[in-house]
C-alpha cells in the first residue's frame, strides 16, 4: 500500500498545530499583560505610546531571530504586528475612561 500525500504529511501537521496552539496561548498571554500595562499608564497618565520602547523591542526580536537562524526581518514585522494589536488594546483600555466622563458630563 503506497502512503497518500496526505498520509506522510499528516504527522507534521499534527506536530504544527500544537505548536500553532501554543503561539497562540503565548499572544494572548502577552497581550493580556499589556493590557495591564496599560491599566497602569492610565492610571498614571503616562502616554500610551513610547516610541523608544517600540523600538527596543522590535530589535530584540531581530536579535533573537538571528540567534535562532531566523530572518531578523521577519521578526521584526512579527514584533510589529504584536506591537499594533498591543497598541490596539492600550488605545481602547487608555481611552475608556475619557469616554465614560463623556457620557456622565452629557447626562
Amino acid at each position: 500500500m503506497n502512503a497518500t500525500p496526505e498520509d506522510i504529511l499528516q504527522p507534521f501537521r499534527e506536530r504544527l498545530e500544537v505548536l500553532d496552539q501554543q503561539l497562540a496561548e503565548l499572544v494572548a498571554a502577552r497581550l493580556a499583560i499589556c493590557c495591564e500595562v496599560a491599566e497602569v499608564k492610565r492610571a498614571n497618565g503616562i502616554p500610551m505610546m513610547q516610541p523608544q520602547r517600540v523600538a527596543t523591542v522590535r530589535e530584540a526580536y531581530a536579535a533573537r531571530g538571528e540567534r535562532l537562524s531566523l530572518s531578523p526581518e521577519f521578526m521584526r514585522s512579527l514584533a510589529t504586528l504584536l506591537i499594533d494589536e498591543a497598541c490596539r488594546l492600550e488605545d481602547e483600555i487608555i481611552d475608556a475612561p475619557a469616554a465614560a466622563k463623556t457620557v456622565e458630563a452629557r447626562r
